[in-house]
């Protein structure tokens, strides 16, 4: 393979760029680095000579003047920098605990993962849909599909539970928008396009830059915001970006570059470097999970949360994506089905992420939802997007039921669905305001034009 040969431009305070670093953008922004670190110096010496106060504090809140080599190494220095510039600098956090959301895109058929035991109307509508023999028992005459099978003992122990009949007005049958208002905790003109788990990380309060977090190569709509959420498909790909020789001198550039410059650009980028220096140690080594854990399948995703939390990073709200819940045709409810294998693949990647967590796992709650329900009746083997899905806990606290939320039968169906008994909203706020604490106020500033109804969900 040839080599690429780079062209370096010349400029008067850094004439041989060359021996810098092999790419001209690392070695443009190491010679600026080196300029502002002499200036630097300069200044401290200028300084300690100053004899009156006057004069020192008309100079001095610190050095807070920057020459930035013109053209080029400007741009680099943009570059290089970008992925910390948008990340919130933030320490000592104040709220604890970690609630995950993890997002079944497509429309999960919620009937198809906890349903009323020998229900007539679910007998007559969907005969080829009806939950197994080997279903799992829940309260107030539910059942649980068996491919939830591996989070029986936390169903056993009260920390496994369910809301039925959840839905709102405002989703349609539109994958994208429903799934964008579920994501943003409400419709576009209404939050601005502010995700919901974006706004709940103001009332946590400060944080690590790892207190928002999504597994992923794009940040999810819930994480859109101010906050600076970090999106990360693993803990290993959070680094600087060229070649590898010279990241540790462009680590230490940058944050000469950013040092005592009295801006707050200066807070964000420091904490940028800091999520880069702790995900470093984390990835130093290959990851161990607890004895006889193991991920597959989406299981990945929760073992790069398992990684930062048992690793100290203080991790506060985290999001998982998982597709494949529209199952228009061959749904496959029981055991070997399509849908049974997607829940049975989510199932065990839960129970894998809890166990691997072991005590730390009294600190977090995972809550799945998905964009909207399917009708209640089937058509050819699958079901077509309707509304009254379910949401599922597996929280570190025990739960008041495993069947949570209002449930008023089927007698009475909303043009084909499942009724909404209990408001989406309402849900996440309830989860939200449980796990961390929140008062009801501070849930009401999370949802936009909605007023909160706090939920009994844990006991």
């Amino acid at each position: 393979m040839e080599k690429t040969v780079y062209t370096y431009p010349l400029h008067p305070e850094c004439p041989d760029l060359r021996r810098l670093a092999d790419h001209p953008g690392d070695a443009l922004l190491r010679a600026e680095a080196d300029v502002v670190a002499a200036e630097n110096a300069a200044e401290r010496d200028r300084y300690r000579r100053l004899e009156e106060l006057e004069e020192a504090q008309q100079d001095g809140r610190g050095v807070t003047r920057r020459t930035f080599v013109a053209g080029a190494a400007a741009t680099a220095t943009a570059l290089a920098t970008a992925q910390f510039v948008t990340t919130s600098a933030s320490f000592a956090a104040t709220r604890t605990g970690t609630l995950v959301h993890v997002f079944l895109y497509g429309g999960l058929d919620g009937l198809s993962l906890v349903a009323p035991a020998d229900d007539p109307v679910l007998t007559k509508a969907r005969p080829d849909l009806l939950l197994g023999d080997d279903s799992l028992a829940l309260g107030r005459g539910f059942k649980l599909t068996s491919a939830f099978k591996p989070l029986e003992p936390w169903l056993k122990s009260g920390q496994l539970g369910f809301v039925p009949a959840v839905s709102d007005e405002r989703l349609s049958r539109s994958h994208f928008q429903a799934a964008d208002a579920c994501n943003l905790g409400g419709l576009p003109n209404e939050t601005g396009g502010r995700g919901w788990l974006d706004s709940l990380v103001d009332a946590l309060g400060e944080g690590t830059a790892f207190r928002s977090v999504g597994i992923g190569s794009t940040l999810p709509r819930s994480l859109v915001g101010t906050n600076g959420a970090l999106a990360l498909n693993s803990v290993g790909s959070l680094r600087l970006n060229g070649d590898e020789r010279y990241r540790a001198a462009t680590e230490k550039a940058i944050r000469g570059l950013f040092t005592g410059i009295n801006h707050p650009v200066e807070e964000a980028v420091q904490s940028g470097l800091g999520a880069l220096s702790t995900a470093q140690k984390l990835a130093a080594k290959p990851y161990q999970p607890a004895e006889g854990v193991t991920y597959e399948g989406v299981g990945y995703a929760f073992q790069q949360l398992a990684q930062l939390i048992k690793g100290g990073a203080n991790v506060r709200v985290a999001t998982v994506g998982m597709g494949g819940y529209d199952t228009h045709e061959n749904q496959g409810t029981r055991s070997g089905g399509q849908l049974h294998r997607r829940l049975n693949e989510l199932a065990a990647a839960m129970a894998a992420f809890f166990t691997d967590l072991g005590p730390q796992a009294a600190d977090v709650t995972v809550m799945v939802s998905s964009e909207f329900g399917r009708r209640v009746a089937s058509n050819s083997g699958g079901t077509d997007h309707g509304h009254g899905g379910v949401v599922t806990l597996l929280s570190g606290r025990k739960l008041a039921g495993s069947l949570l939320g209002t449930w008023n039968g089927l007698n009475d169906l909303d043009s084909g669905d499942v009724p909404e008994y209990n408001n989406m909203f309402n849900v996440y706020g309830a989860v939200a305001q449980g796990r961390f604490g929140l008062t009801t106020a501070e849930v009401d500033k999370i949802f936009p034009r909605q007023k909160f109804t706090p939920m009994k969900l844990y006991a």
